[in-house]
């Protein structure tokens, strides 16, 4: 059997892992204790995250021709990919927060929704709250007001009562 069979399945999973993905981030990861690891583990797995470390020329066979190919330039050294089919900004938004402990986790680059961003873009997508966050703060501005008007309403009846 050729090396090259070996590999396909593995190249395989990771274009799998990669097909219809919101957002995936490559990071260096030398350095980190295992238990900074665990726990990077841990936090990304409890997002719905997929965290995995594969050889750069794997990968590199996987995203040829994908909207991932732009990270191709950046896949040197030890890399480990995080990539969320649900929340585009996850995986940017843990691993960002994690590298502000552990100083020894470095981001890379990333896609967010089709789009590839350097260091500087990813760790500017990081701060973007998750979506269930964003529609929470939109909902509450739109309550407010209504709540207020109702309000007015309420008294307004009480003092036509009142009068009457």
């Amino acid at each position: 059997m050729a090396k090259v069979e070996l590999k396909q399945p593995i190249v395989d999973e990771i274009a799998e892992l990669l097909n219809g993905a919101q957002g995936a981030v490559l990071v260096d990861y030398r350095g980190l204790t295992v238990e900074q690891d665990t726990q990077l583990r841990k936090q990304l797995r409890e997002a719905g995250v997929v965290y995995k470390v594969y050889k750069n020329t794997l990968v590199k066979r996987a995203i040829a021709g994908t909207e991932f190919e732009p990270m191709t330039d950046l896949l040197e050294g030890p890399t480990a990919i995080a990539v969320c089919k649900d929340d585009a900004t996850a995986p940017a938004r843990i691993l960002a927060n994690f590298a502000k402990t552990a100083e020894a986790l470095e981001l890379k680059c990333g896609v967010v929704e089709g789009t590839f961003y350097d260091v500087n873009g990813i760790t500017a997508i990081a701060s973007i709250p998750s979506r269930d966050e964003l529609i929470s703060k939109f909902l509450g501005s739109i309550q407010s007001p209504i709540t207020n008007f109702a309000r007015v309403l309420k008294q307004i009846a009480e003092k036509n009562e009142e009068v009457a």
